[in-house]
């Protein structure tokens, strides 16, 4: 039972900071500081997607699921629990690279225009 509970609470960290990467650059159009964090966070789920890494949250869950008898999975985590979600006409490995190319160009270009606000704030003081 607490193999089962771990592996969904791991699951759900997961989403949580997958969430982060994509859409924590609009907090930092609120809350700066939060750069610190999203940054290398970015960097690292789009070097995790883009070089066909695991995340260690992932066979960390596997092997909590096989703990309390369920069945694991050998793919990535995007590959098993979004794929069948966001499936874009090619391989699985293919949406993996997109995505992960996509939320890092998402991102250069809201910090692009965090930055050019910025810029021009700071240029009309």
């Amino acid at each position: 039972m607490m193999n089962s509970i771990l592996a969904d609470l791991l699951l759900v960290i997961h989403f949580l900071f997958i969430l982060f990467i994509i859409f924590g650059g609009l907090l930092v159009w609120k809350r700066s500081w939060i750069a610190l964090l999203h940054i290398p966070a970015v960097l690292w789920g789009g070097y995790i997607d883009i070089s066909g890494g695991i995340c260690p949250l992932t066979p960390l869950e596997v092997q909590y699921r096989i703990a309390s008898g369920q069945e694991g999975y050998a793919v990535s985590f995007l590959e098993h629990y979004l794929e069948p979600v966001v499936y874009l006409g090619g391989s699985a490995r293919e949406t993996v690279i997109f995505l992960g190319i996509a939320v890092v160009v998402w991102n250069l270009v809201l910090y692009l225009r965090l930055i050019r606000r910025f810029r021009s704030r700071k240029g009309a003081s």
